[in-house]
Order: structure tokens, then C-alpha cells, then sequence
């Protein structure tokens, strides 16, 4: 990757950021570390690796995100805005009533998103439906899916990816938020994932482990050999919850969910010139 294109995602990450606390703090509180720690992730398949046409939402061989831990909303309703699939101003009406950009993400509602957000586990089986129509119909298009780790714990998330073995879906890449917290602790408190990448090959996958889940260079890389694999791709990315914004970070798991004020969407607008 070129450095002034890495620059480029990197200042992208940064505006992402601003807007998912702006958005957040517009409705006094919401899913801040979740929604931090996949910024960059993001930033690379919207602005580097997705085939997508914010002025044809609906194009039929687009590429498709599934973001299955939904809620993490905000930062997938910054990125499409940042992208042009509705405007900036949207963000703040985030969670109030008669909005179009809900808590969790809604297909129905907002342009740009490809799956409803429900209960957590059911994204991935989403996912691989479908990248299994995709290969049915010969799409050229990509899958792609977001899962959080306390997520992974879901019995759903691995049934998946059961099937999606089955059918070698090359189609298929599937990224894991490992940022270690969950709501009611860490993940190795309430239910270790350990070792995590031996699962994932174990249920037939290719798996990338990628050190720094926040370097959008190596991130990048990933996504590319994965695309060159011949059966589904599991990409872990080590990620810090609360990401980019030092009172979120400081919490660590305390910001899964949090109120927002005035003065501190000040404090991180301003960190994050």
C-alpha cells in the first residue's frame, strides 16, 4: 500500500470516528467500544476493497456486509455517510424516534446496508446464505461479515461456519472483533474463545490472524491473500475497544455502552483533530 493511500484511510478512520461520536453523543448515549474498534476494518472495505455504488445501493453484483455484531451500527452508519449513501446530517438523528438509522441496522431502513441486525449469531448464517446464492446464480460478488468475540460464543456463529466448509464458499470472508470485552466482562472471564484460530481451521476455514486490527495496511494485505483462498476465510483482528478515543478506552469494558454528554463529545472531537 502506497503511504499517501494509507494516509488517506487513516485520516478516513479519523473522520469516521468524529462521526460516530457525534451521532452517539446526539442521542446522549450508545455502543461506543464496539463501534470504535472496527472503524479501520471498515474504512479499508468501503474505501478500498468493496464492490459498491452509493448512488446504486441495490447495484445486483455488489459486494455485501453483513455486520452481524449490529450493535455496532454507528460505526457502519458513519462509514456509509463518509461514502455518500445518505447524507452526514442523518447521523444525528441516531436512535430517535421516526430515525432511519435504528440502533441496530436495519436493511429496510437505511440505504446501504445489506442485513438486518438481530439477535447476535444469526449475521453469519446470513452471510453464508448469502454467498451460497451468489455462487448459485455465478455472481462474481464477495461476502463479507463482521462478528464480535463475545458473539463467538454463540452456537449459531459455529453451525455456520459448519456449512459454510460444506459448500466451500471461497465467496466468503468472515472478520472476528477480538477486542477481549464483552457487556458482562471479558471474554476469557465469562467464556474463552482459546485457541481461536485452531477453531477456525478446524471448521475448515482459512484463517489470517492480523496483530494489529487498527493498521489498515495490514488489514489490506489480509483481505487480499483471502481473496485468493479456495474455501471461506476467517480474518482475526486484535483490535482495542474504544479505540481512538482515550476516556472509551480507559474504560474497557465499561464502553460497550455508555452515555455520551456534551463535554465529552468536546474531549474526543478534540483529540481526534
Amino acid at each position: 500500500m502506497e503511504a499517501n493511500e494509507k494516509k488517506f484511510l487513516n485520516d478516513v478512520c479519523k473522520q469516521i470516528r468524529r462521526d460516530i461520536i457525534e451521532a452517539i453523543g446526539s442521542a446522549g448515549n450508545g455502543h461506543v467500544g464496539g463501534s470504535l474498534s472496527i472503524v479501520e476494518v471498515l474504512s479499508v472495505l468501503y474505501y478500498k476493497q468493496m464492490n459498491v455504488d452509493p448512488k446504486n445501493p441495490q447495484m445486483a453484483d455488489r459486494d455485501r456486509l453483513v455486520l452481524s455484531k449490529g450493535h455496532a451500527g454507528p460505526a457502519l452508519y458513519s462509514t456509509l455517510a463518509e461514502k455518500g449513501f445518505f447524507p452526514r446530517e442523518m447521523l444525528k438523528t441516531l436512535n430517535k424516534p421516526g430515525t432511519n438509522l435504528p440502533s441496530h441496522a436495519d436493511m429496510l431502513r437505511t440505504p446501504g446496508i445489506d442485513m438486518t441486525a438481530g439477535s447476535l449469531g444469526q449475521g453469519l448464517s446470513a452471510a453464508v446464505g448469502m454467498a451460497v446464492a451468489a455462487k448459485i446464480v455465478k455472481s462474481p460478488a464477495t461476502i463479507y461479515a463482521i462478528i464480535g468475540d463475545g458473539e463467538s460464543q454463540e452456537g449459531m456463529i459455529w453451525e455456520a461456519a459448519m456449512y459454510a466448509n460444506q459448500k466451500k464458499l471461497d465467496n466468503l470472508i468472515v472478520f472476528t472483533d477480538y477486542n477481549n470485552a464483552q457487556i458482562s466482562g471479558t471474554i476469557d472471564e465469562v467464556n474463552s474463545l482459546e485457541p481461536l484460530a485452531d477453531k477456525w481451521k478446524a471448521f475448515g476455514f482459512e484463517v489470517f490472524d492480523v496483530k494489529n486490527g487498527h493498521d489498515v495496511e495490514e488489514i489490506n494485505d489480509a483481505i487480499e491473500a483471502a481473496k485468493k483462498a479456495s474455501k471461506p476465510s476467517m480474518i482475526i483482528l486484535h483490535t482495542i475497544k474504544g479505540k481512538g478515543v482515550s476516556f472509551a478506552e480507559a474504560l474497557g469494558i465499561g464502553c460497550h455502552a455508555m452515555p455520551v454528554p456534551p463535554e465529552k463529545v468536546a474531549e474526543a472531537l478534540e483529540e481526534l483533530k
